[in-house]
């Protein structure tokens, strides 16, 4: 359970401190990949307060999930589709269900 938050405090970190700039033609890119990696992190967090984190599965699917996500917009650039809107859809509807269920195991407690 320490590895998601401590992945996330790290990249929390690096981006606040570190003056990067990012072009505009990677912005949908970044934002895709960005959510499908917060999505990672919180089924990480999630698997944890269940007591089901394994952190091999977290590794690879927080870079599948990255991955997948860029190619999606690689992909929807290449045909002439915004994909990259279906990307943010489903990875922030998983994002808000990982944190509801968290809120609510929280809750129980």
């Amino acid at each position: 359970m320490l590895l998601p938050i401590a992945g996330l405090i790290i990249g929390l970190l690096i981006g606040t401190f570190l003056p990067i700039s990012i072009p505009l033609e990677y912005a949908k890119y970044l934002s895709v990949a960005l959510l499908a990696s917060l999505d990672s992190v919180f089924g990480g967090l999630r698997a944890g307060t269940d007591g089901k984190f394994d952190s091999l599965i977290f590794m690879t699917g927080f870079f599948t999930n990255a991955l997948l996500a860029a190619g999606l917009v690689y992909i929807g650039e290449r045909i002439g589709i915004d994909l990259y809107y279906v990307a943010l859809l489903a990875f922030g509807l998983r994002v808000f269900q990982n944190l509801a269920m968290i809120r609510r195991h929280l809750l129980k407690r």
